[in-house]
Parts: structure tokens; sequence; C-alpha cells
């Protein structure tokens, strides 16, 4: 099942890697977003790598990713876009400005029956700093997450990899290989007992979650040592790959009326619960990834091994 589209998902998610690891050579400055959140070229050279691989075999499959062109299009933006296909035409030959502003909106598909949901860099800043960030791509079919590509390029499980991508369709596993071709990995979340794994991972940005409550609900299921802080979706990768069994993200005292945006989460989900995890809100809810661009209806995000899962649950809502 959705071997066509599990091929152009991972060839796309390698080349905005590829792309994504260009810019990191040398990270040109930030731009600002009307959210103040900052987005660099690789951002959008991504976005317009992948829609443009997507648009190509799938064009009737909307795309709703992250980016949006209107401020490329603006002429104090020249000198960015001329930047931003600057990278791209290292991927893409021939690559006009113009295709890139339409391939970036391409992205601007609307939440239907079936879609794709893009993030071209989750973890901008961590992007930025020379830490971990993600490339993550999910394919939604009648309310469920059917396939999730997840391109980490800075994140390595093992020694000898240089980066890594995690693939899952649902009902056949979920498997990393690293990003530079090799074997795939067949993955499996961590057991209770192992101790030295028996860890959770959260935001490094303190304002992504409530931290002191995350810790408090970690040391009631067991956990006891100190959390690892990850930017991105890496952390649903490190959980799938039995390197900790619990990821946390409860809403922030400090922005109590945010709301999760589908495209930081999808791909990750399918990857954790494919390798045998669990993935709800707070409340043990399913997240809705097909009704709107933000989980409305869902509060805070639970990833476990499963296995402890309902304790979690039950520690957050005592």
């Amino acid at each position: 099942m959705y071997q066509k589209e599990k091929e152009i998902a991972i060839s796309a998610v390698l080349q905005a890697s590829e792309l994504c690891q260009k810019v990191r050579q040398d990270i040109p400055p930030a731009l600002e977003k009307q959210d103040k959140s900052p987005v660099t070229v690789a951002d959008f050279g991504s976005q317009a790598i992948i829609c443009k691989a997507l648009k190509d075999i799938f064009p009737d499959t909307p795309i709703v990713g992250e980016e949006d062109a209107t401020e490329l299009r603006q002429p104090e933006q020249k000198n960015t876009l001329i930047k931003i296909t600057e990278y791209v035409k290292q991927i893409i030959d021939n690559a006009s400005e113009n295709q890139v502003l339409d391939w970036i909106d391409y992205g601007n598909g609307k939440v239907s029956r079936r879609f794709w949901t893009l993030d071209p860099i989750d973890g901008t800043k961590g992007f930025l700093r020379q830490d971990q960030y993600a490339i993550a791509l999910a394919l939604i079919e009648d309310g469920e997450v059917k396939l999730g590509v997840l391109g980490c390029p800075a994140l390595n499980i093992n020694q000898n990899e240089q980066g890594c991508i995690f693939v899952a369709v649902r009902g056949e596993g979920s498997y990393r290989m690293p990003l530079n071709g090799g074997e795939m990995t067949k993955l499996q979340v961590v057991s209770n007992d192992d101790v030295q794994r028996f860890r959770f991972v959260e935001s490094v940005e303190a304002s992504h979650g409530d931290q002191e409550r995350q810790n408090a609900i970690a040391q009631a299921v067991g956990i006891t040592s100190q959390s690892v802080r990850v930017d991105s979706q890496a952390k649903y990768g490190i959980v799938a790959s039995g390197e900790a069994a619990l990821y946390l993200r409860l809403p922030s005292p400090k922005y109590p009326d945010y709301r999760e945006n589908i495209w930081d989460h999808a791909a990750g989900a399918i990857v954790v619960e494919e390798a045998g995890g669990k993935v709800t809100d707070m409340y043990g809810n399913p997240l809705d990834f097909f009704t709107a661009t933000k989980m409305m209806e869902n509060r805070g995000v639970v990833v476990s091994n499963s296995k402890i899962h309902e304790k979690v649950l039950e520690a957050l809502n005592q």
C-alpha cells in the first residue's frame, strides 16, 4: 500500500535534506514571520523542492504546508528570493525565481479527504544554532495518517549514521535509515525494563510547553533521569527508536489558548505508532489531523512506548 507515495516522499525529503545541509554550512540571516519565529531560506527552499516533487506525481492531492511566498513576492525581498533560488537550483537544474515562488505557494492547499501536510523545517531555532531539526511530511487520507516521512539530518542514533530518515506506512511498521543510504532498520519502542533508555524527551524551548509539569509527570510514572531536550519532531524519532519512553508537550501557562499545528506532529505520530508506541492528547483523545490546520479539539501531546501511557494520563488528570 502507498508504495508510490512512499518512494516519492522519501526522495523529496532526501532532496530537501540535501538543500538544508548546504544552507547550514553558511546560514543566512533569519527573516521574521508575522508570529516572530525565525524562518530561513532553507524553510522556503525545502518547501519548494518537496511541493514540486509531489505536484509532479500527485497533482490532485493538495499540500497543506507551513510556509507562504507572499512576503517573498515583495520587491524588498528580491535578494532573499535570489538566494533561495540559487540553493534550489543546486537540486533542481534551471529552476526559476517564479517557479520557486509557485512551488512554495503550492503548499497553500486545504485540508480535504486526502492531502499532504508538510513542515519544511520543524525546529527552525535548532536549525539556526546547528542543533536538531526535522523535515516532516505526512499523507492523511479519510481522517487517518497513512504515511509519514521524517528527515532528521542532524540526528545520529547510531555512531555510523550521519543523519537519518524515518519512514512509516500504516500497518507496515516504522523504519529508520541513514541519510546517506544503507539498510533500513525496523523500529521498536523501548520497554520499561531498559533502565538506561527509560527516560523522556521534551522541547528545548521552555515556551513550547510546561517543563515543570512535564518533569513532575515523568517522575510520577517512574522516570527519574533528567529530560533530554531536543528541538523538532526528532523527538518522535528518538521515542520510535527506543531511545526514550516518553515525550511530553503540555500547554504552556504563558500561552493557554495555543493549539498545535497538524504539520508539527502528523509525520512523527505515525512513526511512533508503527513502532509500537501510542500518541494522544493529554486527555487520551486521538490527535485530530483532518479537521483543520490547527488541532482545535486537542490539548497537549503525549507520546509514549504505550506501556506507560495510561499511567501518564492518570497522573495528568489527577
